[in-house]
């Protein structure tokens, strides 16, 4: 019914809320199943985890930027976003407060997706557990490798490919 990768984005969404890797879980199934189409509804979900990332860090600018690329695609696909078990027109209300919130200059909170399917919120909460995080917990701004993930995580395998393809583009 539902693919391992949304389960696993709306487990880390709502258990470690590791926003980054929300992304990163979405962004490889996205490019497996729809052909990197940059108004995919996966890209829509992206954009959500994406806007919380920047807003809990503060930066109100690409919240708000990416919040509004998120409903711009969205808006295109309410069946869509329907059958994969959330209440459409109460995700799209709650990323209208969101916006607000950011507007207004007020700090981050959690936002819990209005999750409909009675089976998809059970797999997630069971995922939670599985990976040793708990189900509807509060982002814990005081965690500085979640918060900050992008500036935290290793990248050594990333510079290394670069430097191989700027070595093979000098020859």
């Amino acid at each position: 019914m539902h693919s391992q990768a949304f389960i696993d984005y709306l487990a880390h969404y709502h258990g470690d809320r590791d926003y980054f890797e929300c992304h990163e879980i979405l962004e490889e199934y996205w490019k497996e199943v729809d052909n990197r189409n940059k108004q995919s509804i996966w890209v829509g979900l992206i954009q959500i985890a994406v806007a919380n990332y920047h807003h809990r860090r503060g930066n109100f600018h690409g919240a708000k930027k990416t919040l509004q690329k998120a409903v711009s695609i969205l808006s295109s696909y309410q069946r869509e976003v329907i059958q994969l078990g959330i209440d459409y027109q109460q995700l799209l209300n709650d990323i209208h407060k969101m916006q607000e919130e950011i507007d207004k200059g007020r700090p981050y909170k959690s936002y819990y997706f209005p999750i409909t399917d009675a089976f998809l919120l059970d797999e997630v909460k069971k995922t939670c557990i599985s990976k040793g995080f708990e189900w509807g917990q509060e982002s814990n701004l005081e965690n500085e490798d979640i918060v900050h993930r992008h500036m935290k995580r290793d990248r050594s395998n990333v510079i290394a490919e670069r430097e191989k393809a700027l070595q093979r583009h000098h020859r």
